[in-house]
């Protein structure tokens, strides 16, 4: 897939659906509406749209245009900019491989639980079900590969679409799935929020969702809660921008499109929040409790905090397969952009075809989701590197490509004039000061301050010698892996990508 020859989205349109259906994934349900809830409530949208203006859209920015202007993958592209950089695109495609393992096995569980809604099946204790009779979690973390038969088969259904959609191509499927997906994922999800709004109880939900605590502005803690919010919804700093906009026309807006993907992703996140805390609030009522004694978010929230509400309200069943059904949607369409990194890179330095380019990585990938994820102590592992290789892989790669970009190669310049020349909203002084001073301070800092808190106690008290090989382990490997893929002689594609550095320089 060189330059030359590259594939191309059919239209604006199907870009930014697909830019939308990347960003918007499981999080978007499941993390911000409690996020927002346990930071301010309605105050925590000010110091939120701080972030998504000063670094969240700046930054998306800069991956259109990065992939743009040099028409590759990330290793590719950073190897277009600085030769040494190489490593953090390979670093980036390591992030997405790691990812793109355990992102799968949830996304099986919400097909299950498609299917669980229409009996109910989880019963009268949701929870118990989902770690006992569905996932049959080990006691502890362990590495036993026993099987969950329950868990296995969705799985290797998720990856055969996910597989069979990249085989296909940008164009014919990415595009066309996400043109089918992202239209359906909101109509199910605005029905989703009509019901969940005339239920009884919504309106408390909605009043303890919103109701600003303005003294959370003062708080430091709530500013860096944003920022991670808005970074880690986007799908910003792991290379999938790059990817995308690489397959872009050479006369595209790309501040344009950056403006609406990233508006666009805001507005279904607090569509989310609308939609969980007013079914919250009925469940609140219902039980005669305070909200914030049901507000919760990630598994607890998807997997047994909604089962519950579903199994207590009228018609239940369809509300379920509609939650459900949309979480299906969400992840899938995030999943496909994620390992078309990891498939585009490779095929970018070797010249493989798409289709053995996704039957090789792309089944590798695949593979080790299988192996290590179906199993007895798959939850534990799904936890633990979930954890360290967002906090210490994505915002680190990004920290390390922000100031690469901006302070070293000081490539910010050009970047913008190549964006200026095809976009409507035009990049000037600001976007390089949020970029080469706001996003590196606030990425910064988020490290530090989730350091601090790594370092002052173990993740959820799981013993140390798990946390260093599944946590530490992952997230460092990633890096050397990186490091150690970026110094590989890739000789086929070396001399056009040599060319074009000459060019550029």
């Amino acid at each position: 897939m060189h330059a030359e020859h590259r594939e191309q989205w059919g239209t604006r349109a199907g870009f930014l659906l697909a830019a939308i259906g990347s960003a918007v994934g499981l999080g978007n349900i499941w993390r911000f509406p409690y996020v927002a809830y346990q930071n301010g409530g309605g105050a925590f949208l000010l110091p939120y749209l701080a972030a998504l203006l000063t670094a969240g859209i700046p930054l998306l920015i800069l991956e259109y245009t990065i992939g743009h202007r040099y028409r590759s993958t990330p290793p590719t592209a950073f190897l277009r900019l600085s030769r040494p950089a190489q490593a953090i695109g390979w670093w980036q495609v390591v992030i997405c491989f790691v990812i793109a393992a355990y992102y799968a096995v949830i996304i099986a569980w919400s097909i299950r639980y498609t299917g669980y809604s229409f009996d109910r099946a989880w019963g009268d204790d949701p929870e118990g079900f989902l770690f006992g009779d569905f996932l049959q979690a080990a006691d502890g973390p362990t590495m036993d590969l026993s099987y969950v038969g329950g868990v296995l088969v969705p799985l290797i259904a998720v990856w055969v679409i996910t597989l069979a959609v990249l085989a296909v191509g940008v164009r014919r499927g990415i595009e066309r799935l996400n043109k089918i997906f992202i239209p359906t994922l909101v109509v199910l999800f605005l029905a989703l929020v009509v019901r969940a709004l005339t239920l009884p109880g919504a309106v408390d939900g909605l009043n303890a969702f919103f109701s600003p605590d303005w003294s959370a502005i003062s708080d430091g803690t709530v500013w860096v809660a944003a920022y991670g919010q808005i970074f880690f919804s986007l799908s910003i700093g792991f290379g999938i921008m790059i990817t995308y906009s690489s397959y872009l026309r050479r006369r595209s807006d790309l501040s344009g499109s950056a403006l609406v993907a990233g508006f666009a992703n805001s507005s279904f996140e607090l569509l989310a929040g609308i939609g969980v805390f007013a079914t919250i609030g009925f469940m609140a009522a219902n039980a005669g409790i305070p909200v914030d004694e049901l507000a919760t978010s990630g598994i607890g929230l998807a997997f047994v905090a909604f089962p519950q509400i579903i199994s207590s309200m009228p018609a239940g069943e369809l509300f379920g397969v509609l939650f459900f059904l949309s979480l299906s949607i969400a992840g899938l369409t995030s999943l496909i952009s994620i390992v078309q990194v990891i498939v585009g890179s490779v095929a970018d330095r070797t010249g493989l075809r798409r289709v053995p380019a996704v039957l090789i990585v792309g089944g590798f990938t695949a593979l080790v989701s299988i192996v290590l994820f179906p199993t007895t102590g798959g939850l534990y592992l799904l936890d633990v590197v979930d954890r360290f290789i967002n906090q210490y892989g994505i915002v680190v790669a990004a920290l390390v490509a922000v100031i690469t970009v901006s302070w070293f190669t000081r490539r910010l310049k050009p970047l913008a004039a190549h964006a200026n020349a095809t976009s409507a909203v035009q990049l000037g002084v600001l976007w390089r000061v949020t970029l080469g001073i706001v996003t590196p301070l606030v990425l910064g800092w988020m490290m530090w301050d989730s350091l601090q808190t790594e370092l002052s106690e173990n993740y959820e008290d799981y013993p140390s010698s798990f946390l260093l090989g599944a946590g530490w382990g992952v997230a460092l490997g990633a890096l050397v892996l990186g490091i150690v893929l970026s110094l590989l002689p890739w000789r086929r594609g070396q001399q056009s990508v040599e060319s074009h550095q000459e060019v550029q320089s």
